[in-house]
């Protein structure tokens, strides 16, 4: 008896590991595919990834010093495009494993988290292409002497642009992230008010860790991360708002029964 117990108790942790394996295999299967699309059509992703380059005046000219340099472009290109591609069916199967163990109330916020945090993630990458990059290019390659010809590794470049736009996709994300732990009730924004000075000197330390060794790009990405943590506290505050005031609809409803049954007496 206490054999079978047992075994009653294992096979749902065991049936848990067996599914967490099957997603996982699955998210790396996508971004496999989207890896070796992108590896496809690398060259066309990097003639557009070098376009707000060639805007520069005089246009920035481009050189690689390594045999390898162009294919290890293309591999960087390849993983990070496809890491991009694949990130709705990934989160589809992160989805998929936690929604049994959710409630339904929990369960009619995750889709929506899904479709905001991929139009977050597709707003931050559209941010940093068309308007961080062509400003960080401006200001780095403007500082050379007129007597100096920039001449950039290719490899170098594209490792720069990949990691800015993809870090401001994930920057991005704080909004939504932030709503949906005020909604659980973890944080709020008398919370977020207090903290706020902590949260800004954190953000600076992660900008430095994540950028390259320069205070420019640092406070390049520090900056647009405070304005979305202030935007955070708004959304927060938003979400405490709704729920008192359901909170008051529902005692409104109830006392109305009330009254109701008081009258009749």
């Amino acid at each position: 008896m206490p054999k079978n117990e047992s075994h009653d108790q294992e096979m749902p942790f065991l049936e848990h590991l067996e599914e967490l394996r099957q997603r996982l295999i699955k998210s790396l299967l996508a971004l496999g595919v989207g890896m070796i699309a992108c590896f496809s059509v690398a060259k066309y992703i990097l003639n557009i990834l070098t376009y707000p380059a060639s805007r520069l005046t005089p246009p920035l000219e481009f050189q690689f010093l390594k045999v390898q340099g162009i294919l290890v472009v293309y591999l960087e290109i390849g993983f990070f495009g496809g890491l991009m591609a694949a990130l709705p069916y990934i989160l589809m199967q992160i989805w998929q494993f936690v929604s049994p163990g959710l409630k339904t109330e929990e369960r009619r916020y995750f889709l929506p988290l899904i479709f905001s945090s991929t139009i977050l993630f597709a707003l931050g990458l559209s941010f940093a292409y068309f308007i961080l990059l062509p400003f960080a290019l401006n200001f780095f390659i403007g500082l050379a002497p007129a007597n100096i010809v920039a001449n950039i590794a290719i490899d170098f470049y594209i490792g720069f642009a990949l990691r800015m736009i993809f870090l401001f996709g994930v920057v991005f994300e704080l909004p939504v992230v932030c709503y949906f732990l005020a909604k659980a009730g973890i944080i709020t924004a008398a919370f977020m008010r207090k903290y706020r000075r902590h949260a800004i000197v954190l953000i600076f330390i992660i900008a430095a860790v994540l950028t390259p060794p320069d205070p420019i790009t640092q406070i390049i990405l520090g900056i647009p991360l405070t304005i979305l943590y202030e935007a955070s506290i708004f959304i927060v505050k938003w979400v405490e708002k709704s729920a008192k005031q359901r909170v008051l609809a529902g005692e409104t409803s109830l006392e109305k029964p009330l009254e109701a049954e008081q009258g009749e007496g």
